[in-house]
């Protein structure tokens, strides 16, 4: 399965999809982009004099990059996902956070596959802001099977 072909099978559409590019994916790990654009609704109340990219938000991005585009990656030749649906959930998360995320600003997600066994994917996941800083990173694990009919 090709870059192209899993941001197409990604379950998220905007406002709530954080993957622009993907710029490198293979069974071992994953690195892609986002640009946090300044009109995102969470943007008008985080906060108000100074917004800024909450938490969760930067863990749903390292989620939606380093482990859901792995994950379908990994499960390609297992699961064709262009015929099937499939289900996502996150499983765990321990995040620390270092820098903010600014309105307009793009960040890079590398994620380095820990295990993938039994559908579960758990990864070690950073962000890097457009200077290499790091602005998260942490542990994440969830669940990617067939959606049962």
């Amino acid at each position: 399965m090709d870059k192209d072909q899993i941001l197409n099978t990604l379950p998220y559409s905007k406002p709530f999809l954080f993957v622009d590019t993907l710029l490198n994916i293979n069974e071992n790990g994953v690195e892609g982009t986002y640009t946090f654009k300044q009109d995102l609704p969470f943007y008008r109340g985080h906060f108000k004099d100074m917004p800024i990219t909450p938490g969760v938000i930067l863990t749903e991005c390292c989620a939606q990059i380093g482990l859901v585009c792995l994950g379908i990656y990994l499960m390609a030749d297992e699961l064709p996902m262009e015929e099937e649906k499939f289900q996502i959930a996150m499983s765990s998360s321990e995040m620390s956070f270092f820098k903010a995320v600014l309105p307009n600003e793009e960040v890079r997600v590398l994620s380095e596959k820990v295990y993938f066994r039994f559908s579960k994917l758990k990864c070690k996941v950073a962000m890097y802001n457009s200077k290499n800083e790091v602005v998260c990173r942490g542990v994440l694990s969830g669940m990617l099977k067939r959606e049962e009919t």
